[in-house]
């Protein structure tokens, strides 16, 4: 692991947010906890961010740069099992010639996962749900090959012209969806014949029954 020092870093910072309440981290940090999430989605993952020092970045790269690693917060029910797909990435629509796995977004973010698992269940209220012991993981080489399959046929029917014809049906791990604030936010495509074209923007997703995997495997 390249920066030792950055990783021991992270490391402790973990174990002090492990079995600890959202409300104990937010209090700690002087932030406010909302009454809910309904107008503050991103609200524990910021949280999560701040408390891991995960430094505000916009560009496409995983959230700790230096280490190659991601932080993926995942919200679990009572039984354990994740709630819902994990967002990974803004899914490119144009200029996907010579793209490959490996050197794409979504790629670089999945080579290291730092998954958190958050207690979600709604009859828990917010400041009382606890943080789980954070799972550092990679892709064996069945995982990597299936995400690599995943994403390959997914880009293929992108540049084919087909990104209305996909749906979240389709690849076994990787998922593609819409990802947009409201019906209006547009972006660039390519059509069936060619031409340009918009169209909502599309994320990449892992389905709920590839990280219940990864909980299975470390627990």
């Amino acid at each position: 692991m390249p920066n030792n020092d950055r990783f021991e870093q992270l490391q402790s910072a973990l174990k002090q947010v492990a079995g600890c309440t959202l409300g104990e981290v937010a209090y700690s940090l002087k932030i406010p906890v909302p009454p809910n999430l309904l107008k503050n989605k991103g609200w524990v993952g910021q949280l999560i961010e701040t408390a891991l020092g995960v430094e505000n970045n916009s560009r496409p790269e995983p959230d700790f740069p230096e280490l190659g690693i991601e932080l993926k917060t995942l919200p679990i029910n009572a039984q354990g099992k994740p709630k819902e797909s994990t967002y990974i990435c803004v899914a490119p629509l144009t200029q996907l010639a010579n793209l490959s796995y490996e050197s794409s977004v979504v790629g670089q973010k999945l080579a290291h996962v730092l998954w958190l698992p958050i207690e979600a269940e709604s009859t828990i209220p917010l400041a009382e749900r606890r943080i789980g012991q954070g799972i550092f993981w990679q892709p064996n080489a069945e995982e990597f090959a299936q995400l690599k399959t995943d994403f390959n046929e997914i880009t293929d029917q992108i540049a084919l012209g087909e990104v209305e014809n996909i749906t979240a049906h389709q690849g076994s791990y990787l998922q593609l969806r819409p990802k947009a604030a409201n019906s209006s936010a547009l972006t660039e495509a390519t059509s069936p014949d060619g031409e340009s074209m918009m169209t909502l923007p599309r994320g990449f997703y892992l389905r709920p029954g590839f990280t219940q995997r990864i909980l299975q495997h470390y627990y």
